[in-house]
C-alpha cells in the first residue's frame, strides 16, 4: 500500500475505523473534532494528506442527520488538504430505506444523500448489503457493495446446526435466501407475508415448504424495530420448527426491538458491527461478528488497484 490515510469521521465511527486500520497494519489519522457554543460542528485534519489516498469511515449511530453533517464537513477538510482521491466509507449506507417515491409527496433521500456526497468531492464509495441495490446507480461515481453474506455463513458453518432450513421472510427474499440454501445444502421454505402502507408492523400469514421439527435460518439485510422479523420467528414456530435463528448485515435495533426480541422464541440473533452495538443493546440473544476485516481487504484492494469482485456478490 502506498500513500494511504483512513480517518474516523466521527467518534462513533473510532472503534470500527481502529480494527481495520489494525488489520492494514496504519494508525489511524490524527484529526481534531469540536463543536461551538452554536452547536457548529468544527474538524482539522492534523496530518498532512496532501496527494495522498484518503478513506474516510462513518458509521451509523444516533442522531443519523448528525452523523452525516460529520462526514460531510469531514471530507470537504480533506478535499481542501489536496487529497488526490477521497474514498468515503459507509459500512451502512444511511437513509438506504427511503429510495423510492412510491407514496405521493415524499421524497427519495438516498438519492438526496448520494448527491450531497458526490458535491462534498468524495470520489468514490464503498459501503456493503444495501436495502436496495438501485440505489448504486443514483452515484455518478464508483460505488462497490460489499456484503455480510461470507462473514454470517462462516459463522453458522461453526455452529454446525443440524438439520437446517433457511426460510425466505418473503418473495423479495427467495432469492436472497436461495443462496445461502445453496451454501449450507439444506431445503428452503417461503413466509406468506403481508404489509399495509408505512406500518412498521408486518403480516405473516402461511409458509410455503416443510419446515416442521426443523432447525430454521432466517436472514435479511438488516433488523430495524424488528417487528417484521419477529413476526416471522412467531409464524416459523406456530408451523412447527425447533430453533429460530436471524442472521443479518446491520443490526439498526431501533425503537421496541430490544424488546421484542428479548420476548420473543428467538434463539439467536446474529449480526455484524456496520453499526455499533451500543451495551445498553446488548443481550444474551444477540452476537455480534466483525466484518471490519472484510472492509480493511477492500481498502487495501482500492489503494492498490486490483480486483475488489471477490469480496463481493451481487444481489
Amino acid at each position: 500500500m502506498e500513500n494511504i490515510k483512513v480517518f474516523a469521521a466521527s467518534e462513533s465511527a473510532e472503534k470500527f475505523t481502529k480494527e481495520v486500520c489494525d488489520y492494514l497494519k496504519i494508525e489511524p489519522g490524527k484529526v481534531n473534532r469540536l463543536k461551538f457554543k452554536n452547536d457548529n460542528n468544527f474538524v482539522q485534519i492534523l496530518e498532512s494528506v496532501r496527494e495522498k489516498d484518503v478513506f474516510v469511515i462513518q458509521t451509523t449511530e444516533p442522531p443519523v442527520n448528525e452523523r452525516i453533517m460529520e462526514m460531510l464537513i469531514m471530507v470537504d477538510a480533506i478535499k481542501r488538504a489536496t487529497a488526490k482521491r477521497i474514498t468515503l466509507v459507509l459500512p451502512y449506507y444511511l437513509y438506504s430505506r427511503t429510495d423510492k417515491k412510491d407514496q405521493p409527496r415524499v421524497p427519495v433521500t438516498a438519492k438526496l444523500l448520494a448527491q450531497l456526497i458526490e458535491a462534498s468531492g468524495v470520489t468514490r464509495v464503498l459501503t456493503c448489503d444495501l436495502h436496495n441495490p438501485a440505489i448504486q446507480a443514483y452515484f455518478d461515481i464508483n460505488v462497490d457493495v460489499l456484503t455480510g453474506k461470507s462473514i454470517l455463513e462462516k459463522y453458522f458453518d461453526k455452529k454446525d446446526i443440524p438439520n437446517k432450513v433457511v426460510v425466505a421472510t418473503d418473495a423479495g427474499s427467495s432469492k436472497k435466501a436461495y443462496k445461502y440454501a445453496e451454501h449450507f445444502n439444506c431445503p428452503i421454505a417461503l413466509i406468506d407475508k403481508r404489509r399495509n402502507g408505512n406500518d412498521d408492523n408486518a403480516i405473516a400469514t402461511s409458509v410455503i415448504g416443510d419446515i416442521k421439527g426443523k432447525n430454521a435460518l432466517v436472514f435479511d439485510d438488516e433488523v430495524d424495530t424488528a417487528g417484521s422479523i419477529m413476526e416471522t420467528v412467531r409464524v416459523v414456530k406456530e408451523f412447527g420448527a425447533k430453533d429460530v435463528y436471524v442472521g443479518c448485515t446491520h443490526g439498526i435495533l431501533s425503537g421496541p426491538a430490544i424488546e421484542r426480541i428479548q420476548n420473543s422464541e428467538l434463539k439467536e440473533l446474529v449480526m455484524t458491527n456496520t453499526v455499533p452495538l451500543p451495551e445498553s443493546k446488548k443481550l444474551d440473544k444477540i452476537t455480534v461478528v466483525s466484518i471490519s476485516e472484510l472492509f480493511g481487504e477492500a481498502i487495501k484492494r482500492i489503494n492498490e488497484a486490483t480486483s475488489i469482485g471477490e469480496l463481493f456478490e451481487p444481489n
